[in-house]
């Protein structure tokens, strides 16, 4: 049997147990372990079970993903999300559909020191929400406004899904990062555009609220100095090259604490119950990257993902023509599958097939996360919009679907501008 078709057939069982709903790690695990077995021998496939989850836990560049998370379960606790909320409604809110504009602000700012998804939408439900929909704005549109937000913390640097990936494919965490930067301030553009364009377009979905008033507004910048210092700090350090990620993720996460402290928003209780989170969150990622290692070692004896790539190559399509399909393909994958679960899945098969097309791999890793973002709001899936409706119950899921479809539209205008510009990605990592 060649090695093609006994990989086609793990992923086949792969999927097979993720329907019978085995955690993704634990069946990456099981079909790793028993296809390595199988094809060399099960002595080596139990040394490697026993050495990949040492080696993963003590590897220093994992540690960026818990410091990160860390930093993220932090920030929750210590309500920087309502400041950033406040700020942003203070200068803006006023405008029609202003509400709506200060979520997506408040989302890009939470996600500069979050790093989730999940806990961007779910932290901005629970502030924006209720305020938009006291204002009268209609619940599909608010909904899906914050539901597309949310998706904003997985693109803004610091990542955990772009750390992943780093990792994942050997590239510099710190490039991916930074090139991050300006997709992710693209999509605030465009998602405010949108805003922009509905509330025009139809008055009655977001009502104005109220009057400007610089004074407040200028009194509201005062409770986002922690936001800020925390991202230049950061981010600003890893661009000048003082840190490396995982120092960076070590200053940012006691930084967070330490900002949480003096302002009297992490209690003793607070920093416990962060640390609880951030512990429940790192062993589910762990899990999934020990997971993930074991299922490599058994595709590296496939040697699918090199033959599949000179298949490809081989092909009489353009390399454009070829990534149109792959696209296609994440979107469909978003629509049922979670992020982290797509990139550990595919990454090892697609990224020789990127390198053999040409495309450069930082490249390729932050439109393989734009593309993820979409299928997080998509149906029948989209976690975002399940979150969401976890958060406020009332709402109908078909609201929320209806809501994010204008979003979804200037994704798919977001990745076409990607792909047709690189530079847009490729120039900040170039001149660091």
């Amino acid at each position: 049997m060649s090695g093609e078709l006994i990989a086609l057939l793990a992923f086949g069982a792969l999927f097979g147990l993720m329907i019978l709903r085995v955690p993704i790690g634990i069946a990456m695990i099981m079909v790793g372990f028993g296809g390595f077995g199988t094809m060399i021998a099960f002595d080596p496939a139990l040394n490697i079970l026993g050495q990949a989850p040492i080696r993963t836990a003590t590897d220093e560049v994992f540690g960026v993903i818990p410091l990160f998370i860390l930093m993220g379960t932090f920030a929750t606790n210590s309500g920087l999300s309502q400041e950033l909320y406040k700020a942003s409604h203070a200068w803006v809110g006023h405008r029609r559909g202003g509400l709506a504009l200060a979520t997506i602000f408040a989302s890009g700012g939470f996600a500069a020191i979050c790093g989730s998804s999940v806990a961007s939408a779910a932290t901005l439900g629970k502030v924006a929400l209720p305020e938009m929909l006291r204002y009268g704005y209609r619940p599909s549109f608010a909904s899906g406004t914050i539901a597309s937000g949310g998706t904003l913390g997985i693109l803004i640097p610091p990542s955990i899904v772009l750390a992943v990936y780093g990792i994942l494919t050997e590239q510099d965490i710190a490039r991916l990062f930074i090139a991050g930067l300006v997709p992710g301030l693209l999509a605030i553009a465009l998602y405010a555009g949108v805003i922009a364009v509905l509330t025009r377009l139809k008055p009655e979905v977001a009502p104005a609220s109220g009057q400007f008033d610089l004074r407040e507004a200028i009194r509201s910048l005062a409770g986002i100095w922690a936001v800020v210092l925390l991202f230049v700090f950061v981010i600003g350090g890893i661009y000048v090259g003082f840190f490396t990620p995982t120092e960076a993720a070590a200053m940012g996460a006691g930084g967070t604490l330490i900002i949480g402290i003096l302002r009297g928003r992490l209690t003793l209780s607070s920093t416990l119950a962060s640390l609880k989170e951030a512990t429940r969150l790192t062993g589910a990622i762990f899990i999934i990257a020990i997971g993930a290692v074991i299922f490599g070692y058994f595709l590296t004896v496939t040697r699918a993902p090199q033959n599949f790539a000179n298949y490809v190559g081989d092909l009489p399509w353009s390399p454009g023509t070829v990534l149109l399909i792959i696209i296609l393909g994440y979107v469909v994958l978003g629509m049922f599958l979670d992020s982290l679960a797509i990139i550990l899945l595919t990454v090892p098969i697609m990224l020789p097939v990127i390198r053999e097309l040409g495309y450069d791999p930082i490249w390729f890793g932050i439109l393989l996360v734009m593309v993820v973002e979409i299928g997080l709001i998509s149906p029948p899936y989209g976690m975002n919009v399940f979150v969401l409706k976890s958060v406020a119950p009332d709402l109908r899921l078909g609201e929320i679907y209806a809501g994010v479809t204008p979003f979804i539209a200037v994704d798919m205008i977001r990745v076409i501008l990607i792909v047709l510009f690189p530079i847009i990605v490729l120039y900040l990592p170039n001149s660091m």
